[in-house]
């Protein structure tokens, strides 16, 4: 071999590596079949998830940190305030808004009054009404910017007529919405404007359910069941079915994130709330406990529309709702 040139030392070389490599093609076919570039994928078998599954587990919330949006504060705003007749009770709120709707909660309070079963009297009524009033305008008010508004919910309950009547007895005006007014001022408290155009807004009432989106530059809202729907004899099935139909009517390019009110979700957005933080990002709809008629049914109207949405990110607004809204349409 110290004889060879270098030429004839590398046409022996490659005629060595040729013999190898087709004795191996020849007696070891299944190496063809090898690819290190290939990954095994299994399709099937008890152990294997899902991919619908795993994709929730993975990306439901998404995270915290991925929802990082802050409400522009109010500059040189005025204070406004309104009493919301609802289903449940009175409840009452004072904001601070400006010019450009930017706007800020002041002030809470929600209240009993055992208006939905019909047990208040005409004075429980009077002096819960006056002491609203009072608060008010102890609070800074002006008397003409407090404004009473009965829910699309509370409407089907007889005695917001006699609640009306004492109001217009003591000068105030009672303003009435319908559903579809309500879902669209709720949106127009809950949904940022740099949400307009991948996001959607859900309010879950004890009366009814309003989803609301904007369509182009005009809001669109539609009714759902409410979460006491079992006081009327409607099942969790057949709600399930009609809150899945109507929640697929959100624009697919609306389904990034939703802004959520209501009830139900204030009672599982405080499960995981941190701090005192504005914005809440709830869990899946599985992954809650939860207890009474009341959340149950929630929870079925909240899965019904992830469910039918394919929603991710449902983050639960604690100051907005639809009377708010009310004050910035004024």
């Amino acid at each position: 071999m110290a004889r060879l040139t270098s030429f004839s030392r590398l046409l022996i070389t490659l005629a060595i590596v040729a013999g190898v490599y087709f004795a191996v093609k020849t007696f070891l076919p299944q190496f063809q079949n090898d690819n290190p570039d290939t990954t095994e994928v299994t399709t099937g078998g008890e152990d294997a998830p899902p991919a619908d599954d795993a994709k929730t587990v993975s990306t439901w919330g998404k995270s915290v940190s991925d929802f990082n949006y802050t409400a522009p504060a109010p500059v040189n705003g005025v204070l406004k305030g309104v009493v919301e007749l609802g289903a449940t009770g009175f409840n009452s709120f004072i904001i601070k808004v400006d010019n450009q709707e930017n706007w800020k909660l002041e002030k809470a309070e929600y209240g009993a009054s055992l208006v939905y079963e019909n047990l208040a009297t005409d004075d429980d009524i009077s002096k819960g009404l006056k002491n609203y009033i009072a608060d008010m305008l102890a609070y800074g008010v002006g008397p003409k910017n407090i404004h009473f508004v009965i829910s699309s919910g509370a409407k089907t309950v007889p005695v917001t007529t006699k609640i009306s009547s004492i109001l217009k007895g003591m000068g105030y005006y009672v303003n009435e919405v319908t559903p579809e007014q309500e879902a669209k001022l709720a949106l127009k408290s809950c949904l940022p404007r740099s949400y307009y155009n991948k996001g959607f807004v859900v309010d879950i009432g004890s009366g009814n359910t309003k989803i609301s989106w904007m369509a182009g530059s005009s809001p669109t809202g539609l009714e759902l069941p409410g979460a006491k729907y079992y006081q009327r004899n409607q099942t969790a099935e057949e709600v399930y079915a009609e809150v899945s139909a109507k929640a697929k009517q959100v624009p697919s390019n609306l389904r990034s994130t939703c802004f959520i009110i209501g009830g139900v979700p204030f009672e599982l957005a405080k499960q995981v709330r941190n701090g005192k933080e504005r914005y809440t990002v709830l869990k899946a709809p599985g992954d809650y406990a939860l207890e009474g008629d009341k959340q149950k049914a929630g929870g079925n109207i909240y899965k019904a529309i992830a469910d039918a949405t394919g929603c991710q990110q449902f983050v639960f607004d604690w100051d907005a709702n639809f009377t708010i809204g009310f004050l910035l349409s004024l």
